[in-house]
């Protein structure tokens, strides 16, 4: 009988086939390169994470916390992303040393039960990724093309079908795609928030933390909102995968270079998530908050006020542009997550497109059937409870992937240091406290952003 996780030290003899095999090590890194080059051939996985962290999901806590509270929770937006950049930076060197995803390592660590158990939560937590994705695409599709909520989350299906085109033509197509949709978003709020003609002050005085978070029940909800939803479980089995694409030198020198332009890149994208997310509080901030309108948080509210509001034109179409660009985006990205992690974790054989269709249907069909009962009202309620179900399955990546990382039998001399040790761990605890309160408290926060609140 297989021994317990708790007893384990070693990985498991037999680790299965690689991660994602149709694309693995196949860019090639020039070993003798200068730094720009090694940069360029590196670059990618990290925009395709930080994807997740620019999602539809975020855009309601965003837009409520800026309409609510003005520039205040800038702070926990800034302390969000150096959390992500600090778990992402873990799962490339998890995916670098060990040549395992996250999902593989649980399976060669833990027990079969575990790591089914781990598998059933985490399908679960993409279910519920999915349901925020393909609810933002669908109210994007409707307020631009006025369709239905369900065509619009049956349309997102088809994404599944850009990922095995890209795919079969090369994973640096997939990267390419994302990165110009980013760009895309990044456009389209940049003049969002030259429209909006933001308080710079304000703006600046708001990345510093107000005690004020703490004390008032009503922006704690929303700030945990932020904090406990930003890092997306399916993002840390992605990363730990993806990485593996680069064809770096299987020597100490050549994993640790490896580790040092990962990071890089994960830490260069996720500063552009963050002036992403930013971006979307500030707009509502300015648009909202300062002229006394502290009820919109639902992204229909928005979008109608917005060009009215603002005196211009193109601010809806934009902004529902954005929403499109981000939900198409993640869907995007959530497949891949999802045939990541059901490889991973079961180590099942398939063709690739019969896997892509079953991770994908997987989930899209509880997100067609809520879509279909909710239509387009109540979806900042649908958007919160996906965040809330995310909450619950945090912890379970979270915490193996800092054990595992930590753990020198494992990692040998690309061990995690003590203080990033220390600061992971920190960050775990701060993200376990925070999802429990969320969790004992989403209904308040649903109340909050409800559109019979405002």
């Amino acid at each position: 009988m297989l021994e317990r996780a708790s007893r384990r030290g070693d990985w498991r003899l037999e680790a299965g086939s690689p991660s994602l095999p149709e694309v693995h090590r196949t860019i090639a890194v020039a070993p003798h390169g200068t730094f720009w080059r090694k940069l360029l051939a590196f670059s990618g996985p990290g925009y395709l994470v930080a994807v997740g962290y620019m999602d539809p999901g975020n855009w309601a806590t965003d837009l409520a916390g800026g309409s609510q509270f003005g520039y205040t929770l800038l702070s926990v937006i800034l302390l969000s992303n150096l959390m992500a950049i600090l778990l992402q930076s873990l799962c490339a060197r998890l995916g670098i040393v060990t040549g395992r995803d996250l999902a593989q390592a649980c399976r060669d660590h833990y027990s079969r039960p575990v790591a089914i158990g781990l598998w059933l939560v985490c399908e679960l937590a993409i279910c519920a990724c999915d349901l925020a994705e393909v609810i933002g695409s669908a109210i994007a599709l409707n307020l631009i093309f006025k369709l239905p909520i369900v065509v619009g989350v049956c349309i997102t299906a088809l994404d599944v079908l850009a990922v095995m085109y890209l795919q079969n033509k090369g994973f640096r197509y997939i990267e390419a795609f994302v990165i110009v949709l980013i760009l895309a978003i990044g456009a389209c709020f940049m003049l969002e928030v030259w429209f909006s003609r933001p308080d710079v002050g304000a703006l600046v005085r708001g990345f510093i933390p107000d005690p004020d978070i703490v004390r008032n029940r009503d922006m704690l909800y929303v700030a945990i909102g932020i904090l406990g939803a930003t890092v997306m479980p399916h993002n840390l089995y992605l990363h730990s995968s993806i990485v593996q694409t680069r064809k770096y030198e299987q020597t100490a020198a050549g994993k640790g270079e490896a580790i040092r332009f990962a990071t890089l890149d994960s830490t260069l994208a996720l500063m552009f998530a963050l002036f992403i997310n930013g971006a979307i509080l500030v707009v509502a901030a300015a648009t909202f908050h300062s002229r006394g309108q502290h009820g919109v948080a639902e992204i229909q509210d928005a979008y109608k006020l917005l060009s009215p509001v603002l005196g211009v034109p193109a601010a809806s179409l934009l902004f529902a542009l954005a929403l499109l660009a981000s939900g198409q985006n993640s869907t995007l990205t959530g497949t891949l997550a999802g045939q990541i992690v059901m490889e991973g974790f079961l180590n099942i054989r398939l063709r690739p497109w019969l896997r892509r269709l079953i991770t994908r249907l997987i989930a899209i069909v509880p997100a067609v059937i809520v879509a279909a009962i909710s239509g387009a009202s109540g979806t900042a309620k649908l958007l919160v409870l996906s965040q809330v179900i995310l909450s619950l399955q945090l912890s379970f990546a979270v915490i193996p992937l800092i054990l595992f990382t930590t753990d020198r039998r494992k990692m040998g001399e690309f061990t995690t240091p003590g203080w990033l040790k220390l600061l992971a761990w920190a960050t775990a605890s701060l993200i376990v406290l925070l999802n429990a309160k969320y969790l004992s408290d989403w209904s308040g926060l649903t109340q909050l952003i409800s559109p019979r609140h405002v």
